[in-house]
């Protein structure tokens, strides 16, 4: 089957950027099926809060993977909502213009809920690109969570925005009460990624959210592209349900092809 892996972190914490690795990465998911990887940026490099100047060099670096290899990697723009609705349009139309970047990524600057994510439906609507949120079940955890996005938090941003597309992150992070968050909404889609994969949890969200509703992703290099490939390839779903989660819908979705 074709692949396309929509949660992949190429560089992370600053290890993987030399040309050698990518290359080795390349042929690494290419072994695997992989077709092309959807590369969100070193999130984390900066701490939670990165500044325009911080944001402009990991976004240049995620650029460059598509420089590299352009027939392989797609970018999207890593972007801190707390900089404010200037700051947020300005780098949003830096990369999409400068590198054709087909997404917005955003991490733990804030909690889904926020206010200023109004600038980044903004930008959302502008140059018309999903939004790809980090979400996480932050039930039993600490106040040290509250800007890990929660699955009611994300489902909560995409019913006052429907006419945005928004990847809710995470299926395992988010589990089974994140699946019935995101139900109901069509504008919501959830990758697969985060933790090591559980069984049934795929065939229970492609029940509930539809089969065109779930995103392949394996947050490379946090977990190894087989082992999330197996949940996909080795659950109890149709081979229809298996070519959309793996292909197809983010394809569809990011107008791929």
């Amino acid at each position: 089957m074709r692949i396309i892996d929509v949660h992949t972190h190429p560089i992370f914490f600053g290890d993987g950027r030399k040309e050698t690795a990518v290359n080795q990465l390349v042929t690494h998911g290419r072994t695997l099926g992989i077709e092309r990887m959807i590369a969100l940026g070193d999130v984390l490099r900066y701490g939670a809060r990165p500044d325009e100047k911080q944001l402009v060099k990991l976004n240049n670096e995620n650029g460059r993977l598509q420089q590299l290899h352009p027939d392989y990697f797609i970018g999207f723009c890593y972007l801190n909502p707390l900089l404010g609705e200037r700051a947020v349009m300005k780098e949003a139309e830096r990369c999409v213009t400068k590198f054709g970047f087909k997404g917005i990524k955003l991490e733990i600057a804030n909690n889904a809920s926020d206010p200023c994510m109004r600038h980044v439906m903004k930008a959302a609507r502008t140059f018309n690109i999903p939004v790809l949120q980090h979400s996480w079940s932050t039930v039993n955890m600490g106040p040290d969570m509250k800007d890990h996005s929660d699955p009611d938090d994300t489902a909560g941003l995409a019913r006052r925005n429907p006419d945005v597309n928004i990847i809710m992150a995470h299926l395992v992070g988010i589990g089974y009460r994140g699946v019935l968050a995101a139900k109901g909404l069509p504008n919501i889609f959830v990758d697969t990624s985060g933790a090591y994969p559980e069984d049934g949890l795929v065939e229970y969200a492609v029940e509930h959210l539809g089969a065109d509703n779930v995103l392949f992703g394996t947050d490379l290099p946090i977990r190894e592209c087989s082992v999330k490939l197996g949940s996909v390839l080795g659950g109890r779903l149709s081979a229809t349900a298996k070519h959309k989660i793996l292909f197809s819908n983010t394809a569809r979705l990011l107008q791929l092809y």
